[in-house]
């Protein structure tokens, strides 16, 4: 007996005017399994996913759910038919309680006005999942699992049969990452499809049973997972080997200590944080979500400045009380979140690529010359890579690592001696991500300085020459990149063991 697919895609195709985003794509999703799909950003899985749930109609070809052709009018025909997505960024409202956010979308008037079944009901999804958590907790305190956990419950209120989880580990610390990859299969073990997505490939190997991967919105392949390698997978997704990622490229330190730091102390964030920074090197600081990095980041930028300590830059005792200092002194950082902080979105790539050296194009009269800074971003199109048919296009349309290379190029062009770098390939593809890495060793090799802060432990051994490991805002030592293996920085972070 043939198994019918809880949802499939057949010969989808999907344009936008002239740009195909999905063409000819088939996929079938089977009860039980998770399923995970695999490719570089821009590779057209948000618009599968978008397909899935409603939010797009395919250009041509048909969405089947048991069998049958549906048309998938909207999200909520979507949920009606037990499809539902979670996303990276959980969406649950903060002044709201747990079980208020499981049912926010129930259409069950009568449940919504009984309290007391309705928190029933909402323990006993809790309870399914297999997540301790009190349904009367307001959501403003929940961690990103937590949130996560919420948004299953939600799903499953609303007897989902295929639930999409589209990078849902990308904020999460080992711990919290494992156990929503318990749950995935839990749910997966009940019935549901799970369809899996996600850049981390570790991740894939473990939780999957079987794997398709998409390039350029077309299908490539779908196997067993127990038939995929890595290798084989990554050449699948990029169309060529991608080896740079995974090696170590050491960097060439010379003696020059561009940045001394001493007893650097943010009182109640962080404390005596202390490290020297040559021409020429990376140093990565890495830790789990909590170890106060970033904080650290930001003070020697200005942003939120210390409370005790010296920070000495190229032999001067300086101050950083702004960012607009640090970037007089040549310091730039690239932020974690290219949203908020990194990127005006609705603005083109030129104006973004010029935002942090805008003064170098405007006339005495403050006008902007078009033409040096489209010349400006046409140039760093070209030397990063950034895939785009022209530089006036919105940042907003374009892919995460794409993204990540204007935000990199808005920064490189104002030639700064020390770049801090934090969570540089957060959210992007393993193609990417050797394409990122590849400019921050070329950066340091053309005499430039790199402080990297880093949660993806392959990342920090394969760039870094030296790594300080912190843990809830205290440092725990600095580890030669050389001696370091995975499990001994893990070791230092939870501190099960010292850094020699």
């Amino acid at each position: 007996m043939t198994l019918v697919p809880t949802l499939a895609l057949r010969n989808v195709s999907k344009s936008f005017g002239m740009t195909a985003a999905l063409a000819d794509m088939t996929l079938e999703l089977f009860p039980g399994e998770v399923h995970a799909i695999v490719g570089e950003n821009g590779a057209g899985k948000s618009t599968m996913i978008k397909i899935m749930t409603g939010i797009y109609q395919p250009t041509s070809g048909q969405v089947e759910i048991d069998g049958a052709t549906v048309v998938l009018s909207g999200s909520k025909a979507a949920r009606l038919r037990g499809v539902a997505a979670i996303y990276q960024e959980p969406m649950v409202f903060p002044d709201l309680d747990v079980t208020e956010n499981i049912f926010i979308s129930a259409t069950d008037a009568g449940l919504l006005l009984d309290r007391r079944s309705m928190r029933r009901h909402a323990q006993a999804l809790i309870d399914r999942i297999g997540m301790a958590l009190d349904v009367d907790r307001e959501a403003r305190g929940l961690t990103l699992a937590e949130q996560q956990a919420v948004e299953i419950a939600r799903a499953l209120s609303q007897d989902v049969r295929v639930l999409i989880m589209d990078e849902p580990t990308a904020s999460l610390s080992a711990h919290e990452a494992a156990e929503l990859r318990r749950i995935a299969r839990s749910l997966a073990a009940s019935g549901v499809a799970v369809v899996y997505i996600s850049h981390r490939l570790e991740e894939v190997f473990e939780i999957a049973d079987r794997v398709t991967v998409i390039r350029d919105g077309r299908h490539i392949s779908t196997r067993p997972v127990a038939e995929v390698t890595p290798q084989g997978m990554i050449a699948d997704m990029v169309g060529r080997a991608v080896g740079n990622y995974f090696t170590k490229m050491p960097s060439v330190a010379r003696d020059e200590v561009i940045l001394s730091v001493r007893g650097l102390t943010r009182a109640g964030v962080f404390e005596d944080i202390s490290f020297d920074l040559h021409r020429g090197e990376v140093l990565c600081m890495a830790g789990l979500i909590g170890a106060r990095r970033t904080d650290v980041a930001l003070s020697l930028f200005g942003v939120h400045p210390a409370t005790a300590g010296e920070v000495r830059y190229k032999g001067q005792v300086v101050r950083m009380t702004s960012p607009a200092q640090a970037i007089a002194l040549g310091i730039a950082y690239v932020s974690e979140d290219r949203r908020k902080l990194g990127l005006a979105m609705p603005l083109p790539i030129r104006s973004n690529i010029s935002l942090a050296t805008l003064a170098q194009y405007l006339s005495p009269l403050g006008l902007i010359d078009w033409r040096r800074e489209r010349d400006t971003a046409m140039a760093y199109r070209e030397r990063l890579n950034i895939r785009a048919p022209n530089v006036d296009m919105a940042v907003g349309v374009l892919s995460g690592g794409n993204q990540q290379k204007v935000m990199l190029a808005k920064w490189l062009a104002m030639k700064p001696d020390l770049l801090i770098v934090d969570e540089p390939t957060r959210g992007i593809d393993v193609g990417a991500k050797a394409e990122v890495h590849d400019l921050i060793r070329a950066f340091v090799r053309d005499g430039g300085t790199a402080l990297v802060v880093s949660s993806d432990l392959p990342e920090v051994l394969a760039l870094g020459d030296r790594i300080l490991v912190m843990r809830e805002g205290v440092q725990m030592g600095i580890i030669d990149s050389a001696k370091a293996t995975q499990e001994g920085i893990m070791a230092v972070a939870t501190g099960q063991s010292e850094a020699a």
